[in-house]
């Protein structure tokens, strides 16, 4: 499997780099769009999972204290003391 860059200039697709392959060769090809959003910046994983946060009473609310629970099915360990 070979990976190109490129972009399309309205009628053709075409290469960042050189392309090695005979003339009339067939192909099968799958595009991924590579769009920037615009003035986007990286930003840490929990900046953008408190940006996106889902408010619904049917997730659990005690995920840190409970993770053992969610992720490997050991028994609850029961409310936290400081709530």
């Amino acid at each position: 499997m070979i990976a190109l860059k490129g972009h399309y200039d309205g009628k053709v697709i075409v290469p960042e780099e050189p392309v090695n392959l005979p003339a009339g060769e067939r192909l099968l090809i799958t595009l991924k769009l590579m769009r920037k959003r615009k003035g986007s910046k990286k930003q840490p994983a929990l900046q953008w999972m408190a940006d996106n946060a889902v408010a619904d009473d049917r997730l659990p609310s005690d995920l840190a204290h409970e993770h053992d629970h969610y992720l490997y099915g050991t028994p609850k360990k029961g409310k936290p003391k400081n709530i």
